[in-house]
């Protein structure tokens, strides 16, 4: 026996405790751990572990930097501030922690447990052969998206694929059921740390492709990708995001060689349920073998794979591997902001991936949905923009049925600038039964129910969309706006907070607080409120209703003359609600008039806005649902 701080290594029973409790490590890590232990204080070379681990048999050096980083965070050691392991660049590590040999009686034999059991069958994973080191790498060329296939197979194989269930008292509750799972973002590993935009395209259509599993819950790139860059526990990670797996990995493309390591996990306890590293020499990016796929799923089948198991296929293919490569910057700019140099970049790069290849679906798909977030946030002109972006979404859809991104980018169109709105709700549909899981897809039905006054079915769609987006500031807080616009104040108030844990800074929250609170009559309270808006106009509109509701009417004026000096180009919707709750219903059907001819989005909330039910009895009202298509 072997202790080192809170730790006991057991030799005898190949086994670490911390305390009286039994530590979850898989084989391979223990037995890298155990001789650093039996090794203290001396300098190991990367050379002499492979040899005495792995003998007669050539492993990856790659293989041993997971282990140790699995040992890493099973110890809770960091490696820029080590206690336990310290690595010594370009030669090895030392184990640093003091170690005492103990005497002591073994502890007592625990019940075979689902953990133990678990380490059994990988051990015997661990032992079989790939067929990658059986057959020639010039037989079975396929596209690159195999790999990509071969840890969705293991997933779906891993018990994933039953219903999923969302609790109604909280946002983010702990998953209570196996099918459910977060992927993390990919690590770069390239030497230049240049390929990130690689790895979170990898990581991201994993995400987008186990959403096309029918029952399983995903949570959204955007919550997932919050532990980005960050050491965390990962049962904090599944506790925050409400999932039972984990997967992560890293990936390592330099030249024509790609290394993909990728472990599943189980975030209760850290069980590492499965794990593979893909090292292999590629002449392009498309070009790696079935045996990859092949070797996941079945070194898994004697432990995971059920009559629930699934294989997931993926759309993201072209025959030019450049192309793919462009598209996959392009994703990366396109999700990093709306500024105007990040949206033109992901736009260039969209351009550049469809000037490699024509028929290539999802680079058309991407383009349109740039496009569109350009017309959105006004870098270009909104008409052109919508235009541009319908004849992308609509090559896409034609190059390719079965893109879920392309239909949900013409409802995008369709919802904004068409106010088509049986067209939006036949693309959703079709999106929905492409991608059942998506949070994009229950988002955009929750919206256009919005648009068209369901606000209870809304409200219901909206939920699972914060359930697999636990993480994201506005799920929150465009939640929490649904439940007032339905008078449920109470939990819309809970969900606003959600928001402003979340982000602070959030904008429209604060706002629609002080809403609330005016509608519960507590005007000077709404008005403190109104204060923390960050956004200047949102705390104008605040400011012009909670004066009103105060009877300090010379206030409520000189608010509302800013917010027409300042934004009567972006904000007509917002001047249209004031004046409504101000009672000038004259004034109000002017701005209305101007957001419509401006193509408002606020516009979307017509048929549901508490601030304009004093115009609901007034011809002019009836008359503007009718030229926007919505029933009266």
């Amino acid at each position: 026996m072997k202790s080192f701080q809170s730790f006991r290594l057991d030799t005898a029973n190949q086994c670490l405790w911390r305390g009286q409790e039994r530590v979850p490590i898989p084989p391979k890590a223990y037995d890298v751990l155990r001789y650093l232990v039996e090794n203290p204080g001396r300098l190991i070379t990367q050379d002499e572990i492979l040899e005495k681990l792995w003998t007669d048999t050539y492993v990856n050096p790659e293989v041993l930097r997971k282990y140790i980083l699995d040992i890493r965070k099973i110890l809770g050691d960091r490696p820029d501030k080590p206690e336990f392991i310290e690595t010594v660049t370009k030669r090895g590590y030392r184990f640093i922690a003091p170690v005492i040999d103990e005497s002591a009686a073994e502890p007592p034999d625990l019940p075979m447990s689902h953990t133990t059991e678990g380490q059994a069958t990988k051990e015997k994973v661990g032992h079989e052969t790939a067929p990658s080191e059986r057959e020639s790498s010039s037989d079975k060329r396929r596209p690159w998206r195999l790999a990509i296939m071969a840890v969705l197979a293991v997933v779906a194989a891993a018990g994933i694929g039953g219903l999923f269930r969302h609790a109604r008292n909280g946002p983010n509750p702990p998953s209570l059921n196996k099918t459910s799972i977060a992927v993390l973002p990919f690590v770069d590993m390239s030497p230049a740390k240049d390929q990130e935009y690689f790895s979170d395209g990898f990581a991201e259509q994993l995400i987008n492709d186990l959403a096309k599993v029918p029952g399983l819950k995903v949570v959204a790139r955007s919550s997932a990708f919050q532990f980005k860059g960050r050491s965390e526990d990962l049962r904090d990670v599944g506790r925050r995001l409400g999932v039972a797996n984990v997967l992560e990995g890293s990936v390592r493309h330099e030249g024509n060689h790609v290394r993909i390591t990728a472990e599943l996990i189980k975030a209760d306890d850290g069980f590492q349920l499965w794990s593979q590293t893909y090292d292999r020499e590629i002449n392009d990016i498309f070009a790696v073998q079935d045996e990859i796929a092949l070797a996941a799923t079945e070194a898994l089948q004697l432990k995971l794979l059920g009559a629930n198991g699934q294989q997931v296929a993926s759309n993201l293919r072209s025959a030019n591997p450049e192309a793919y490569q462009a598209y996959l910057q392009a994703k990366y700019f396109s999700v990093r902001g709306q500024s105007q140099e990040e949206l033109s970049k992901a736009l260039a790069y969209a351009d550049q991936a469809i000037k490699l290849d024509e028929k290539y679906a999802p680079a058309w798909a991407l383009r349109a949905s740039v496009q569109n977030m350009m017309a959105e946030v006004g870098v270009t002109d909104a008409t052109e923009g919508f235009r541009k972006a319908r004849h992308d979404a609509e090559q896409a859809i034609a190059l390719d049925p079965t893109s879920a991104s392309g239909y949900l980018t013409l409802a995008t169109v369709q919802i904004e600038c068409d106010w088509d709105w049986d067209a939006a709700n036949t693309s959703v549909t079709k999106a929905a039964g492409l991608e059942p899981g998506s949070t994009e897809v229950f988002s955009m039905r929750s919206y256009l129910s919005r648009v068209l006054g369901k606000l209870d079915q809304a409200i219901k769609l909206k939920e699972p969309a914060v359930a697999l987006d636990p993480l994201r500031t506005d799920s929150h807080s465009t939640l929490g706006y649904l439940l007032y616009t339905a008078g449920r104040y109470d939990e819309a108030q809970a969900a606003l907070q959600k928001a402003l844990e979340l982000n602070p800074q959030a904008a429209f929250v604060h706002l629609t607080l002080g809403k609330i609170l005016i509608a519960e009559g507590k005007p000077q309270q709404a008005l403190a409120e109104i204060e923390k808006e960050p956004l200047e106009w949102g705390k104008l509109t605040g400011q012009v209703l909670a004066y009103h509701a105060l009877g300090r009417e010379q206030n409520s004026n000189a608010a509302l003359a800013k917010l027409i000096a300042k934004n009567d180009t972006d904000a007509a919707y917002q001047i249209a609600q004031v004046y409504a709750y101000r009672g000038e219903p004259d004034k109000s059907f002017e701005w209305l008039e101007r957001a419509y001819k401006q193509r408002d989005a606020g516009l979307a909330d017509i048929k549901t806005d508490p601030l304009l039910i004093t115009l609901r009895h007034d011809r002019r009202y009836a008359e503007l649902l009718k030229k926007m298509h919505l029933p009266t």
